[in-house]
């Protein structure tokens, strides 16, 4: 006898109707899912290997060395000795964001960083731009870096053995008749070849030359006050403060280590005791030394010498000392300190692109893990020979501004993902929660946009340009190969999953 309540047999089997596109563009991955995919690749999976510390380096390795060996001869000539106050505002424009992240890292513990945050809070298009704008960060950061390496690698030959390489193979196109920077190309290389023996190996690599770039800073600290005029000061600000936001905007990229430590949440022991820890102690190593060593900087050479040198702090060691050798020393310090960088970075983008690879976002061989080693090695080697020829080829002013706009934009996003969560899931488990939210996440979103603002229209543009090829990219691949559209159930924008500790 047949059922009278239940429907024909034709729509008990039809299929349910699709999506519409709206709906594509805002589904959300659960933080259930996000969770436990963490790990997992192409072929193997990521090996948990990483403590509080090997964390910690790694976020003072992606940090500390950008804003101070590299691009403070370049932020000086913007905010004159008021640079001290630049580093201030970017590093409390950092500290907002931080919050965000650490609570975000506590409570999703995986590798995408600020691009599985928005996927779980804000849905799979503003995830995408979200990635996309990481991309931008990482990938434009290490060859930013790199650049500024092979400067103080020619102090270091030039103070040693009296060589240096010739401008053509020592800068990019158009910068003192460069051709190509190999410099650049080789430190990029050099990283690739620590990261493709695992994230293990890598942090101990990194730990060292953490501890040698610190002892560096803390020298000439000690050396350059010896050359401390206060006269250097008389004219704090002569640029305004417009000066001091466009020199805080330069320096916001060189802040981006926190982000990096918390792409690896699928490689800590315990990520959701320790990223939020990590986080939050680099940053407060890192922005008082970047305040110390700037100020002191100033103070030992007149803010309108400094002239966009990549090698300010080794050219101060020289004018104090009258010597050399101190140059030399630190030139030799900063060439371990930025390679330090370059591969805590590097280490950044690949598992980023790792989590959006695995999403279905971008292509499968991205996720692709060696067994033996646990690293994604077809991963870093393609991300590796971008960023080593996009260092060699485009000069260092115009990278750094684009990585920072590109950090911002991140940033903003976490800022707004940490109150979605609040509000969507406010029983979930966090290991550490935002004090006063909305009120810091809204500073910290407020402080992004505010210094996005600050940069030039050039940097616009170029922005604008990378977001749209991002977008036709979306659509072209990644909207039709979601592994949410293509193996999942459809899940509606406004929908949750609630566990039992939440009703």
């Amino acid at each position: 006898m047949l059922d009278q309540g239940a429907p024909p047999q034709n729509e008990r089997t039809a299929a349910p109707a699709s999506p519409g596109v709206a709906a594509r563009l805002m589904r959300r991955k659960p933080v259930e899912r996000l969770v436990a995919e963490g790990g997992q690749g192409e072929g193997g999976s990521l090996r948990r290997s990483l403590g509080l510390w090997q964390l910690t380096m790694i976020s003072i390795g992606a940090t500390l060395g950008t804003g101070i060996f590299v691009v403070l001869g370049e932020a000086v000539p913007k905010a004159g000795p008021a640079v001290t106050l630049s580093f201030v505002i970017a590093g409390l424009t950092a500290l907002f964001s931080a919050l965000s992240y650490a609570e975000l890292a506590g409570t999703i513990p995986v590798a995408g960083s600020s691009y599985s945050y928005a996927y779980a809070t804000m849905g799979e298009l503003i995830a995408w731009v979200c990635g996309w704008c990481l991309l931008l960060e990482y990938g434009v950061s290490v060859a930013a870096v790199a650049v500024g390496w092979g400067e103080y690698l020619n102090e270091l030959l030039d103070g040693t053995i009296g060589v240096t390489i010739p401008n053509a193979l020592a800068n990019p196109p158009g910068v003192d008749g460069g051709v190509f920077n190999l410099p650049a190309l080789i430190v990029v290389i050099l990283a690739m070849v620590f990261l493709l023996g695992g994230a293990k190996e890598s942090a101990r690599a990194n730990t060292v030359m953490v501890c040698v770039k610190i002892a560096a800073l803390v020298l000439f600290c000690t050396i350059g006050f010896m050359g401390f005029k206060s006269g250097n000061y008389a004219h704090f600000m002569p640029l305004g403060m417009a000066g001091v936001s466009a020199a805080g905007a330069t320096l916001f990229f060189s802040y981006i280590g926190f982000d990096a430590a918390s792409t690896a949440g699928e490689e800590a022991k315990n990520a959701q005791r320790d990223l939020p820890r990590a986080i939050m102690l680099s940053l407060v190593i890192v922005t008082a030394l970047y305040v110390v060593v700037a100020a002191v900087a100033v103070g030992a050479k007149p803010w309108r010498q400094f002239n966009d040198s990549e090698a300010a702090l080794a050219q101060i060691m020289k004018d104090v000392t009258g010597q050399s050798f101190w140059g030399t020393l630190l030139a030799f310090c900063a060439v371990i300190a930025i390679a330090s960088v370059v591969l805590t970075v590097l280490y950044g983008q690949t598992r980023i692109l790792f989590a959006m690879s695995r999403d279905g976002l971008v292509p499968k061989i991205f996720a692709k893990v060696h067994p033996k080693t646990g690293a994604p090695r077809a991963n870093t080697v393609i991300v590796s020979l971008f960023c080593g020829v996009l260092a060699a080829a485009v000069p260092l002013g115009q990278l750094a501004d684009a990585t920072s706009i590109g950090t911002l934009f991140a940033f903003a996003l976490v800022n707004v993902a940490v109150v979605v969560l609040r509000r969507t899931r406010p029983g979930m488990e966090r290991t550490f929660r935002v004090p006063l939210s909305p009120v810091l996440p809204a500073l910290g979103f407020a402080f992004c946009v505010w210094m996005m603002g600050s940069l030039s229209a050039v940097t616009w543009v170029v922005f604008g340009v990378w977001m749209a090829v991002g977008l036709v990219f979306y659509f072209g691949y990644g909207y039709r190969r979601s592994r949410l559209a293509t193996t999942a159930p459809d899940v509606a924008p406004a929908e949750e999953i609630v566990t039992e500790s939440e009703k």
